[in-house]
């Protein structure tokens, strides 16, 4: 049986998460390893934080602190607001010795093979300074879209903008500063080397991607490949020890790969196993899944791709699973700005885990921006959730201890219900909506059930096997009503013991 290795890559170590994240990337990775593992696949969730981007830098300047205090704190605050919701990696990335040596030993291999070249780019640049200006130091127009932003991965196209590309660069240290145009050389992937591999690899992957990720990749083949830069001249990131860029620091968007290197490496020892490399899991037997943003599909399944092409031995990502923004009350979540909320808010005031993981799933903005409000959570928990679950475990509570007769009827009902599931819950078509939805679905048709003498078997029996499905967006309910969670293979009870179920709180 292959491991299916889930990977929600870390956010930028500058603060914490807000339920705009949790509502992407983590809590669907968290609900697809959850599900493998009761269905009885070996899964590994790794995540954890990215710790080398510079709007770290930019943002302890803000705030008037170091920037490794920042990435420290940030880290630990992450790891905790995951817990708080249940979120359960068993690898957690923090900046350490061990992933700085990932780091190296990966792009020295592509260094020594050949596969990184040295060529002069343009760079924003400010005399006043001396500072090339990259990523969070400098923003300006997208070339392609249009949108304002900072260079790097655009929020409004998702394509990856040089930072010499951008439109009336400006830089963000300081607006004032005069911002010319320098060249200097740098190390750079040539992603445009391995375009039929790509062109390959997408045409396999095009009908389970999603639209907006689809569309940046098409208009990315559509063109010349940039030259990937490896390598930066700026002073915050890991340095390269390469003696023809001396004082230059990798490009933290190019550790897609390490970093999922080093979270798999990590979820696996946490599990118990021992490896013999780091990257032990990315040769044969493993099926990759990435949980992220729209905006960092460049990264990871274009360069990222390239990069696994590149050395020639690993296996590539089987699926993307990407997210729009969540919004709240119809404004972008903002941590500059106070407007957020986070999860341990929504705990502090009351609202039980489930009923929080429950409308994040049903509100995830899986193909466009979606809105979060407090009066529509509490609503469609209410409607949606709470009401019938309860109803359905009185009626479960009320009836006698003993073993019950389960019909056939049941048992196929039971088979349907488990596959409703499953195609929600695939990662070719991985959906938390299309789960919550179903979720919904089930419980208006056991609540509605006509319980008699004669079908309480059957009734208890679906409820069993409704929670088991359901288990891995409601964990609470679930741990407390089963203990052991597993989603059974086959259906062919013929007897069931009704057990006590919990009842959920608003």
């Amino acid at each position: 049986m292959s491991k299916l290795l889930v990977i929600a890559p870390g956010p930028t170590a500058n603060g914490d998460l807000h339920l705009g994240h949790l509502a992407g990337p983590f809590l669907a990775a968290d609900i697809c390893a959850r599900y493998a593992r009761a269905a009885g696949c070996d899964a590994l969730f790794g995540t954890g934080i990215h710790s080398t981007q510079n709007y770290i830098v930019t943002t302890a300047r803000r705030l008037g602190v170091q920037p490794e205090d920042l990435r420290e704190k940030s880290a630990s605050q992450v790891e905790a607001s995951l817990a708080a919701m249940d979120i359960q990696p068993d690898g957690f990335v923090r900046f350490d010795e061990r992933y700085v040596k990932t780091v190296v030993t990966f792009f020295d291999r592509l260094h020594s093979a050949g596969k990184l070249r040295l060529r002069a780019v343009k760079f924003p640049y400010s005399p006043r300074t001396g500072e090339f200006l990259t990523d969070a130091y400098v923003r300006g127009g997208c070339p392609v879209c249009l949108t304002d932003g900072c260079a790097g991965l655009c929020e409004g196209c998702g394509h990856w903008i040089a930072s010499g590309e951008l439109v009336n660069p400006q830089s963000t240290l300081d607006p004032s500063d005069v911002v010319e145009l320098r060249e200097e050389k740098v190390l750079v992937l040539p992603v445009e080397e391995y375009r039929a591999g790509l062109e390959e690899f997408f045409a396999r992957h095009a009908p389970t991607l999603r639209p907006r990720l689809a569309r940046m990749i098409e208009e990315m083949l559509a063109r010349p490949l940039p030259d990937y830069p490896v390598t930066l001249p700026i002073s915050w990131g890991i340095p390269a020890p390469f003696p023809e860029v001396a004082g230059q620091v990798f490009y933290s968007d190019t550790e897609t790969i390490t970093w999922s290197i080093h979270a798999s490496a990590l979820a696996a020892q946490a599990r118990g196993e021992v490896l013999e490399s780091d990257d032990q899991l990315w040769f044969a037997d493993t099926e990759v899944v990435y949980f992220f943003g729209s905006d960092a599909g460049f990264a990871f399944a274009v360069a990222g791709v390239a990069m696994l092409l590149a050395l020639e031995q690993y296996v590539l990502p089987e699926q993307f699973v990407t997210n729009e923004f969540y919004e709240l009350e119809n404004d972008k979540f903002s941590t500059s700005r106070g407007h957020l909320v986070t999860g341990q808010e929504l705990l502090d005031e009351g609202v039980p885990r489930d009923l929080i993981r429950f409308y994040l799933a049903s509100t995830s903005p899986e193909f466009q921006r979606t809105n979060f409000t407090r009066a529509a959570m509490a609503e469609v928990t209410s409607s949606r959730l709470v009401a019938p679950w309860n109803r359905i475990a009185a009626k479960v509570n009320a009836l006698p201890g003993t073993p019950l007769p389960v019909s056939e009827r049941s048992r196929v009902a039971a088979r349907l219900m488990v596959e409703r599931f499953a195609g929600a819950y695939d990662v070719r078509r991985f959906s938390v909506t299309a789960a919550a939805f179903t979720i919904t679905e089930q419980l208006a048709r056991l609540d509605s059930f006509p319980l008699t003498a004669e079908n309480a078997g059957d009734f208890c029996h679906e409820v069993d096997a409704f929670l088991r499905c359901a288990g891995p967006i409601l964990t609470d309910l679930a741990t407390l009503a089963l203990g052991d969670t597993t989603i059974p293979s086959t259906f062919d009870a013929e007897e069931f013991t009704p057990r006590p179920l919990p009842e959920l709180s608003e």
